[in-house]
C-alpha cells in the first residue's frame, strides 16, 4: 500500500476497521488549541513511570471522566489525577464533537468517549508498539488526533511480530480503529526535530476512548 500517494484522499483504509483521515481535525483546531493551552497550564503533563520502573518517553495528562495512568502497579484508568488527587476536567464539547464525527466518518456511530489521553512528544521521544487493552469496552473504536510536528505512526496487527504499516501523520490528521483491528499493535517512531508554526516544537496526540 503506497500511503504517500493516497494521503490526499479523505480517508485511507489501514486494515479492516482502521482508517487514516488526513486533515480531518483541521476545522476544529482553532477551538481545541486554546483549550489545550489553558488545560496544560493548569494540569501540566508529566512523565509517568512504567511498571518496569522507567520514566515514559512522553509526557501525559488527561481529560474526561477517566484518565489513563501508569505506575509500578501497572496501567489503569483513574477518575482522579495521581499528581494532585483532583478529578480530571470534563471533556469539552468541541473535542467530543470531533471524536464523534471522526468515528462516524470511519463507520462507527454514536461514539461518546469518556477519556482523552493527551500525550506530548518532544523531539527524540517515541512510543513502542503496544495494544490498547486496559479498557472494559472493546466494542467502541479509538480516535487518535495529531497536532503539531509530524510523526510516523506504526500500525501493525494482532501480534507484535506482525508487519507494521508506516503512516506519515501531520497536523490535523486523525486515525480511527476498532472492530477487528481494535486491539492491533501500534506505536510512534522517534520524533524528528521540527517546529510547527502554531503548536511549536512538539507533537500533541489526543487519544479518545470509551473505557467503561
Amino acid at each position: 500500500m503506497d500511503l504517500f500517494s493516497e494521503q490526499q484522499s479523505s480517508q485511507v483504509e489501514l486494515a479492516e476497521g482502521a482508517f487514516w483521515l488526513p486533515g480531518f481535525a483541521l476545522p476544529f483546531i482553532g477551538m481545541i488549541w486554546p483549550y489545550l493551552q489553558q488545560h496544560l497550564a493548569l494540569h501540566p503533563a508529566q512523565k509517568m513511570t512504567t511498571p518496569s520502573g522507567y520514566p515514559m518517553s512522553v509526557k501525559t495528562t488527561s481529560i474526561g471522566d477517566f484518565g489513563w495512568v501508569s505506575s509500578l502497579r501497572g496501567y489503569s484508568y483513574s477518575a482522579t489525577n495521581p499528581a494532585n488527587n483532583l478529578h480530571w476536567p470534563t471533556l469539552p464539547p468541541v473535542i467530543l464533537q470531533l471524536a464523534a464525527e471522526a468515528a462516524q466518518a470511519a463507520g462507527y456511530t454514536h461514539f461518546v468517549p469518556d477519556s482523552c489521553l493527551i500525550n506530548i512528544y518532544e523531539p527524540g521521544s517515541k512510543m513502542g508498539l503496544h495494544q490498547d487493552k486496559d479498557e472494559k469496552d472493546f466494542s467502541q473504536p479509538i480516535v487518535s488526533v495529531s497536532l503539531g510536528i509530524p510523526a510516523t505512526f506504526l500500525f501493525g496487527g494482532a501480534k507484535r511480530s506482525d508487519k507494521s504499516i508506516k503512516v506519515p501523520l501531520n497536523h490535523g490528521d486523525v486515525v480511527v480503529w476498532g472492530g477487528p483491528s481494535r486491539r492491533f499493535y501500534h506505536g510512534i517512531t522517534t520524533i524528528k526535530p521540527d517546529v510547527h508554526p502554531v503548536i511549536g516544537a512538539q507533537r500533541i496526540n489526543l487519544t479518545l476512548r470509551k473505557t467503561q
